[in-house]
């Protein structure tokens, strides 16, 4: 089972960017992932086609099962 923690960020021209981080640890701190998105958004290290980011709009955690058979 994977897991992975996918970060929604809007951007400069209304439009929506995601980053996406694996292994997250878990329980997953909403708290302290709001406040590194924050951190990210002040320090403008990422910058997209559509602009910088601007707003931090989700947090989500992705499960993913996948189960392979013999043919």
């Amino acid at each position: 089972m994977a897991k992975m923690l996918e970060l929604t960020f809007g951007n400069e021209n209304g439009k929506t960017t995601k980053i996406s981080l694996d292994g997250p640890i878990e329980p997953v701190d909403t708290q302290k992932i709001l406040a590194a998105m924050q951190s990210i958004i002040q320090a403008n290290i990422f910058v997209t086609t559509n602009g910088a980011f601007v707003s931090a709009q989700g947090i989500r955690l992705i499960e993913r099962n996948v189960t392979d058979y013999e043919v």
